[in-house]
């Protein structure tokens, strides 16, 4: 098996793309096949160094690798005019000046269901001729076959009067030059395929099997744009998000097995992964089930790999305390300094969280945990002498646990959301802890 990734250097790797590629990807490994990596960047205007940098950038991120390219499909102009060239020798394709109204007018005579036919006029643009007996079919994994009747085709244009060629010209001699097998795409190529095909049969070459996957939508059942959150691989990475949790949630985008997991790792991707069982209805993007997806994924790494990720994600060092007592609660590495900040920076400022828990009874509350810890000496620091000394005054003022909890997270945290009390004072340290319990009470 030969797949090709193809992007066009546009921008950023969107989330459709990314699952194009993971697709291709999970089939050659999955095979021992090989994925070719070609850069679509015959449009100059729009193709820079740049947006193909990020795109490359992303695809390495998600840690899918290629085994040949990046090959830029403009590095083939030469190669594809000499293709052209020959199609205008043998007959197969001639030059034309018709326009988009001269076709129009055609078909006002032939019918509109009739693909146009033009003539030789030895100048203008080049069309392929298309023959007007049989029929061209496109072996789908995902769809079966389909069948396009030639009588219903246009003479598809190939290349520009000046002989450059246009997409379906080259995208179908660049495939079959580098042996491409199995094609998977975004459905919305399934118009150019039986393009494609023609060229591929005009020039000798054999015929790829297809998979048109299904386009993304976002929960709401609209067609997936930035307003449904993170519209891009580099977005995801900025958000927290995990590449092996972005891979495992991409891959269930359209595609399952019989298991129906829902959590899986990418060992078990490329074992299971069969482009035939994706379905042909829309996807659904939802970042909710992304975000527990992730969650469980980062839970599975362990205190120590999370750790080493948090830092390289924060540019924080020595994180790994709070990493202990706060990796039950977070679901992405962007949740972690919203939640644990505040054991470096300082109570937040929270005007609202003061107003409600640092009131009479909340400061009289954080003044006895505050006597009541002072007589845990260093030595004796621990989550449990912390719970012991304040569950005494729990029980000596007779109130319920979020009576004094509360309070008391807003002293030391600036918010009523924290990790466990017990193990954020632990954490924090007895003498930073009677220093923002006596800044609370003053």
């Amino acid at each position: 098996m030969r797949v090709r990734f193809a992007p066009s250097p546009t921008g950023q790797l969107h989330i459709g793309g990314a699952r194009t590629a993971l697709y291709n990807w999970l089939a050659a490994r999955g095979a021992g096949g090989r994925m070719v990596l070609r850069i679509e960047d015959t449009d100059r205007e729009r193709s820079t160094p740049e947006n193909v940098a990020h795109i490359l950038e992303a695809l390495r991120w998600l840690e899918l690798d290629w085994d040949e390219g990046p090959i830029s499909q403009n590095d083939a102009l030469e190669r594809h005019r000499l293709v052209i060239e020959r199609l205008l020798e043998e007959g197969k394709a001639y030059r034309t000046s018709a326009t988009g109204d001269d076709v129009r007018a055609w078909k006002e005579v032939h019918g509109a269901d009739r693909g146009y036919r033009g003539t030789d006029e030895r100048d203008g643009a080049v069309r392929l001729r298309v023959p007007d007996e049989g029929a061209t079919v496109v072996h789908d994994m995902i769809r079966g076959d389909t069948i396009f009747q030639h009588v219903h085709l246009d003479d598809p244009v190939i290349a520009r009067a000046d002989g450059s060629p246009l997409y379906n010209l080259a995208v179908a001699v660049d495939d079959h030059d580098a042996e491409i097998t199995h094609v998977i795409r975004g459905e919305d190529h399934i118009s150019n395929t039986p393009k494609q095909l023609l060229v591929l049969e005009a020039i000798g070459a054999p015929k790829p099997v297809y998979a048109h996957l299904p386009l993304l939508h976002g929960a709401d059942g609209a067609k997936l744009s930035k307003r449904h959150g993170a519209a891009s691989v580099q977005e995801l990475r900025d958000a927290g998000y995990l590449p092996e949790a972005v891979r495992n949630y991409l891959a269930l985008l359209g595609w399952g097995d019989q298991d129906d997991e829902t959590v899986i790792s990418t060992p078990d991707l490329i074992e299971r992964f069969d482009v035939s069982r994706v379905s042909k209805n829309p996807a659904r993007f939802d970042e909710q089930k992304l975000r527990w997806i992730n969650g469980r994924h980062l839970r599975e790494l362990g205190t120590a790999e999370l750790t080493t990720r948090l830092e390289t994600f924060t540019g924080h060092e020595g994180l790994a305390p709070a990493v202990a007592i706060s990796e039950e609660k977070i679901q992405t590495l962007a949740d972690f300094w919203p939640l644990c900040g505040f054991i470096w920076d300082g109570p937040t400022d929270d005007p609202a969280a003061r107003e409600r828990w640092l009131d009479e009874a909340g400061l009289i509350a954080v003044s006895d945990a505050r006597a009541a810890l002072a007589l845990v000496t260093d030595d004796q620091w621990s989550a449990d002498a912390i719970e012991e000394a304040l569950g005494a005054v729990l029980q000596a003022r007779d109130i319920k646990p979020k009576q004094l909890y509360q309070p008391l997270r807003v002293a030391v945290a600036g918010t009523p959301v924290s990790p466990g009390i017990f193990e954020t004072l632990a954490v924090l340290g007895r003498s930073e802890v009677l220093h923002r319990l006596d800044a609370a009470a003053a």
